[in-house]
């Protein structure tokens, strides 16, 4: 019987601990902090227990809903109102229907044209014109999106999508990672926008995205407790400060021994807010037809309008609706590198400019911000360790799920497990 160790008690850490004692290894976990989860998390707002992380998980190959059946966890998939888009102060429209990432799947489209106007979506149309092979080598996001539909349906479709979702410009992204499939679709069928609508039309008839009854929290909990049946250890407030293919250096200067050591979070010190998420509960009936349905996401660089992205949180879930008292809505918006100093006035002012209603300081019955942190730099390889986690896989549960039970796999086989 193998032992491991699994630095990090993040998703990531904990899904490939989990996959491993399934294997019958004898697995330790250790984590940093005093709790598990990572950016995973929950805070009570207002009486309300709430996801203080992420709230979705993308639906692509099913990874996380695989995983959170076999916990026993019930998946949810959101109202199919859909989201918005919030292009100046005062004019939203609905996201067009037939994108991805904010890529138009038809550039000519209606409700494509209100967005970006008529002379964009003629220069997106040019798409049309272009050898299918022109610019499919090209794996920068927004090198690939400017190049075959032009600067505006970048700036005004698709960064505010992977703004809101991946926190990063599209010129910071790889295509073939928040996009699989693309490039190849486009040099196959001569566009980008039939690429688009190869790729919806192959995909899972629902939404892109789903989240779990009780919050994507409740994710963390089952994978601990499967943990523990399995005879795991987890232990929690043990910073390491080394590790090595042959076990790990905790901060106390404890050396754990091993025969395989997985590393699920970084050791670099310095760190940077990437992210902060302000959360508001309010006592507010003009917003229970839900006037933007499940959020906005926002055109960057508005004049008076600091957010980048605001999810009517009890639209979107009805687990979360259910638990509510009536006319009570949660209210989540997303920041870049806020001080939390007058955050909540400047919360409360953001959601009745987005949401297109007065939102009166009397009617917020409870606030909280969260900042999120990564890494300024990414964890560099060790020899003989096993990385996991966000900085390799990607962002996204999704990714990270699928990239932590790829390598619990190899390592299985590995040993013969």
């Amino acid at each position: 019987m193998s032992s491991v160790v699994v630095v990090g008690g993040g998703v990531a850490g904990l899904v490939v601990a989990r996959e491993l004692a399934r294997g019958g290894m004898t697995v330790t976990v250790l984590e940093a902090s005093d709790r598990l989860g990572g950016k995973v998390s929950r805070h009570t707002v207002a009486g309300i227990e709430l996801d203080a992380g992420a709230e979705s998980f993308s639906t692509r190959k099913g990874t996380v809903a695989a995983l959170a059946a076999s916990l026993g966890l019930v998946v949810e998939g959101p109202n199919p109102s859909g989201a918005w888009l919030q292009v100046s102060n005062d004019r939203a429209f609905p996201l067009p229907e037939t994108s991805l990432l904010g890529i138009p799947g038809t550039p000519l489209a209606a409700d494509v044209i209100e967005v970006v106007g008529l002379r964009a979506a003629l220069r997106a149309q040019l798409d049309a014109l272009m050898l299918g092979f022109a610019g499919s080598k090209e794996r920068n996001f927004g090198k690939l999106v400017r190049r075959r539909m032009g600067a505006t349906v970048l700036e005004r479709l698709v960064a505010p999508i992977t703004l809101g979702i991946h926190s990063r410009h599209p010129d910071e992204l790889d295509v073939d990672v928040v996009a699989p499939g693309l490039r190849v679709a486009m040099a196959r069928v001569g566009s980008l926008a039939h690429a688009v609508s190869e790729l919806r039309a192959a995909a899972p008839a629902g939404s892109a995205v789903s989240g779990i009854s009780g919050g994507i929290v409740a994710l963390v909990d089952a994978l601990a407790n499967d943990l523990h049946g399995r005879g795991a250890i987890l232990r929690l407030s043990s910073p390491v400060v080394a590790v090595d293919g042959a076990g790990a250096t905790l901060a106390s200067g404890e050396r754990m021994d091993a025969d395989i050591v997985v590393l699920a979070t970084s050791l670099a010190v310095a760190a940077e807010a990437t992210i902060t998420l302000a959360t508001l509960v309010l006592d507010a009936p003009q917003l229970d037809g839900a006037p933007r349905g499940t959020g906005l996401l926002v055109v960057p660089g508005l004049d008076g309008i600091r957010a980048k992205a605001l999810t009517h949180s009890s639209a979107k879930w009805p687990w979360l609706a259910a638990r509510l008292a009536d006319h009570q809505h949660v209210i989540r918006l997303s920041y870049d590198r806020v001080p939390l100093d007058g955050l909540r006035e400047q919360a409360r002012a953001d959601a009745e400019k987005l949401l297109g209603v007065e939102l009166a300081a009397s009617s917020i019955l409870g606030f909280d911000a969260v900042q999120w942190t990564q890494p300024a730099t990414a964890q560099p390889p060790i020899d003989g360790v096993t990385l996991v986690g966000e900085g390799v896989a990607g962002t996204g549960l999704a990714a990270v799920v699928g990239q932590a039970r790829s390598e619990a796999e190899r390592l299985l086989e590995a040993v013969g497990g």
